[in-house]
C-alpha cells in the first residue's frame, strides 16, 4: 500500500467545471494580457484595473461546482486514509478557486494563492475576503488601504514551498492532474517525487511537457479517469496498470 499520496491539481480539473484555462499560445488570461493582470509591475501601473480583474474571477467561481474529479479525490482523502491508517493524502493545487473546499477536501495547499483571499501590504496579514475589492478598501486588521489579491504572479515564489518538498520527499506515491508541465517549480515535482522512488502517475487529457518522466500516463477527461482510478487506490492499496 502507498504511506503518503501527494496529488497535485492543474487548471485541467478545474476546466471541466467550467473555470478558463490561460492560453500560454497567446499570452491571454480571460482576454488581458498577464503582464498586466498577473504581475507585480502590472499592478503597480494599474491597481484598480488588477482589483477588478479578480473581482470579475471572485465573482465568477461562486456559481461553479467541484466535478467528480474533485469529489474523488475528497474520497481519496476521506476513505483511503480511514482503511489504511497512517497514511495521509495530500492535495496541492496550482489553482485560486475554491472548487476542492466546495468538494469537502481538507487540507489543500494553494500554492499560487486563492481568489478567496486577500493580503496587506501593510501589515502581511493574509485572510479570506469574498466581496469586491479596490484601493480604497480597508485592511480589517490594521486599516490601511494597501490590500492586494492574495494571488502568486509571475515572477513571485509560490506559497508553502517548504511544506510541498517534504511531502514530496516524504510520498510514495504521486499524482498529477490536468497540468500542462511548462509552470516551475510545480513542473520539477514528478522529477523530485521519483528521486525518492515514488510512482508517479498523470493525468491529462494529452501528454504534457514533462509526461515522459512519470512512470504512467491516463489520458482523457479527469473527470471520467479519476474516480475508477481511486476506487482502485482504495480496494487495493496501490495502482495496477
Amino acid at each position: 500500500m502507498y504511506k503518503h499520496i501527494v496529488v497535485l491539481t492543474g487548471a485541467g480539473i478545474s476546466a471541466e467545471s467550467g473555470i478558463p484555462v490561460f492560453r500560454s499560445e497567446t499570452g491571454l488570461w480571460e482576454q488581458e494580457r498577464v503582464e498586466d493582470v498577473a504581475t507585480y509591475d502590472g499592478y503597480m501601473r494599474d491597481k484598480n484595473k488588477v482589483h477588478e480583474f479578480y473581482n470579475k474571477m471572485r465573482r465568477s467561481i461562486k456559481t461553479k461546482e467541484p466535478n467528480p474529479a474533485h469529489l474523488a479525490l475528497t474520497r481519496l482523502q476521506q476513505e483511503y486514509t480511514k482503511k489504511y491508517p497512517g497514511s495521509t493524502v495530500t492535495i496541492v493545487t496550482q489553482n485560486i478557486d475554491d472548487l476542492h473546499e466546495k468538494a469537502k477536501s481538507e487540507n489543500v495547499i494553494h500554492m499560487h494563492g486563492e481568489l478567496n483571499s486577500i493580503w496587506c501590504e501593510h501589515c502581511d496579514a493574509r485572510y479570506k475576503y469574498y466581496e469586491d475589492s479596490s484601493t480604497e478598501t480597508k485592511c480589517n486588521l490594521c486599516g490601511s488601504k494597501k490590500l492586494r489579491p492574495d494571488i502568486v504572479w509571475f515572477g513571485e515564489m509560490p506559497y508553502r514551498m517548504n511544506e510541498i518538498e517534504k511531502a514530496l520527499y516524504e510520498c510514495d506515491l504521486f499524482m498529477s492532474i490536468g497540468t500542462s508541465g511548462v509552470v516551475y517549480p510545480a513542473a520539477g515535482f514528478c522529477q523530485l517525487a521519483r528521486s525518492v522512488g515514488a510512482t508517479c502517475v498523470e493525468f491529462n487529457l494529452e501528454k504534457s511537457a514533462v509526461g515522459s518522466s512519470f512512470n504512467y500516463g491516463v489520458y482523457g477527461k479527469a473527470s471520467q479517469t479519476l474516480p475508477e482510478f481511486v476506487e482502485q487506490l482504495i480496494e487495493n492499496g496501490e495502482y495496477k496498470n
